[in-house]
Formats: C-alpha cells, structure tokens, sequence
C-alpha cells in the first residue's frame, strides 16, 4: 500500500487554512494517508486593489492552478465561488464536499439588523453583487467598498470605521465566529453569489489516484446546487466579480426524485434595476437548468444591467 503524503495547496489565509485543514482531515480519514499543506500566495491575496479592479475571475487561485500543473502539489482547495466558470485543461474539480449554508450575514455594531441601521449608515463590502443588491433595497445606507481577511473587515466595524460589514455566513461557520451575526441576511433581500459556501477540491485529470481518493469526499447534492448555479453565471458570460446572485435548493419531486429549485438575479451596481427569475425541474438536469434560467433574464434585458456594472 502506497503511504506517499499527499500535498494539498491553500492560501495562506485563516479561512483558507481551516477550509483546507477540513478538507486534509476528511481525507486523510478516508484513505488512511498523511495529508500536508503547502502554503502558496496568489495575486488576490497580494494586491490591495478592490475587487472589481483585480483583474476578473481567477485572482484567488491561479496560483494554486500553477502549483498543481507544475506538479508542486497534489490537489488545492478553492471558495468554489473563485474558481472562473471556464474549464481548465489539464485540471478537474474532482471533489465537492458537503456545502456550508450560502446565505450572507450582517455583522453591525451595537447588535443592529440591517433594517435597525440608520440612513447614511456605513456598510462595508468589497463585492459588487452585495453593493447592488444592499443599494436595491433603498434603505439609504452607505456601502463603503472594503477589502482583506474575514478578521481585518470585521475589526472595521469594531473600530468604527463601518457600523457594519456584510459577509458569507459559511466562512464565519468554518472560523466558529458566528457568534459575532447580528443577521442573516433572508435570500429574498439579498440572494448569494453562485457556489457561495461550496469548496472546490481540484487535481491533475490525469492523476487517477487523487481523483479516486478525492471521490469520497463528494456530496452530489451539493455538486447538483453548485452546477446549476456556476451554469448561471457561465451563460450570462459573468465572473464572480459581476452583480450576478444565484442560489439552488434541493427538493423532494411528488414522485421520490430529486427536484432542484433555483433562483437568479442580475442588479444594477446603482440599485436602480433588477431582474430576477427562478426554475425548477430535476436535480439531474442542473447545469440545463442553469442555462435555461440565464436566458431568461438575458431575454428580461440582463445584460444592460451587467454593462451598467462595468
């Protein structure tokens, strides 16, 4: 039996690290191997830059994809919502574990919900989606665009730089900082980013033994969510830095089968329009779904709105 360790490759972040220490020990637990972690540094990590202007989908783990090419490491772990929605030849995401609730969250200070926040209150967000669909709301907030770790934009608020911050929910779940949500934010006023939540766990295509071992680790479920959602995102020709939310839901079709339920939406970074839309039909058709949903809001105009964005 071969007991080579395998090497994982993460960004050095906090969340990162947790995200892949998760990822190591379910591993290692399923195939009795040592898994080691390699440090490696992308461009997103580097750059003080906000978002929108950091270069488009990708930033966050190119650098990853470099290391695993140049055969440096043996899988890496993304936030599956950085990964670009075009393949990569050569790589393959071989496994999608059990996905973290997508939802956003409120981090105010005071204990405030977004509604108790004053006008002219200052939310804190680097992302594009968040700033469209928080100015959609019409609550007259102000969105102060922020950037750095999960640590450094909530130690803004606690100094007063913001009276609140928006965040993934799931990051806070893997950090065990969820104690510091004053709201999670209700999918109605503000729907996640597509595979918000969901890791990514990615190795050479033709490394047929990582792809085997990394096959246990897999949740269909949340494989299903994610395709349909990324098909989204691919069909509308969007990166993750565009105002694009999509979130899947899995449930039980009259017949025993799994029927997927997915709603879209597409904002104008001015708050001043949206169109949003939902399908639904069986899990086993999700990326059709995906595509499917992306033409409609591309028939409701959604491509003005993502040009208005840019």
């Amino acid at each position: 039996m071969q007991t080579t360790t395998l090497r994982l490759g993460t960004r050095a972040s906090r969340l990162a690290l947790t995200q892949s220490q998760l990822v190591a020990d379910a591993l290692s637990s399923s195939s009795g191997l040592p898994v080691e972690l390699v440090h490696v540094s992308t461009y997103g990590d580097r750059s003080t830059e906000a978002i929108a202007q950091l270069g488009g989908t990708g930033v966050f783990v190119s650098a990853l994809r470099d290391a695993l090419h140049a055969g440096t490491v043996d899988l890496a772990v993304h936030s599956f919502k950085d990964l670009p929605t075009a393949p990569t030849p050569g790589l393959t995401v071989a496994a999608v574990p059990a996905r973290e609730d997508p939802r956003d969250v409120l981090v105010a200070r005071d204990g405030l919900t977004l509604g108790e926040l004053p006008p002219g209150a200052r939310i804190g967000t680097g992302a594009p989606r968040r700033t469209a669909q928080l100015r959609a709301l019409g609550l007259g907030l102000e969105i102060v665009p922020i950037r750095g770790n999960v640590d450094t934009r909530m130690g803004k608020v606690a100094s007063g730089e913001v009276d609140a911050v928006v965040l993934a929910r799931a990051g806070l779940a893997r950090i065990g900082r969820l104690s510091a949500v004053t709201e999670t934010l209700d999918p109605i006023q503000v729907l996640p980013a597509p595979a918000q939540g969901a890791l990514a766990v990615e190795c050479r295509s033709d490394d047929t033994r990582v792809r085997e071992l990394l096959a246990a680790l897999d949740d269909p479920a949340a494989r299903a969510c994610v395709a349909a959602e990324r098909a989204v995102l691919a069909a509308l020709e969007a990166g993750c830095s565009a105002p694009v939310a999509a979130h899947a839901e899995l449930t039980e079709a009259e017949d025993g089968s799994a029927e997927l339920w997915l709603r879209a939406s597409v904002t104008a970074i001015d708050g001043s329009d949206s169109v949003r839309d939902s399908i639904s039909g069986p899990a086993t058709e999700a990326e059709s779904l995906g595509r499917q949903l992306a033409a409609e809001l591309l028939d409701r105009d959604a491509a003005a709105l993502m040009a208005v964005s840019r």
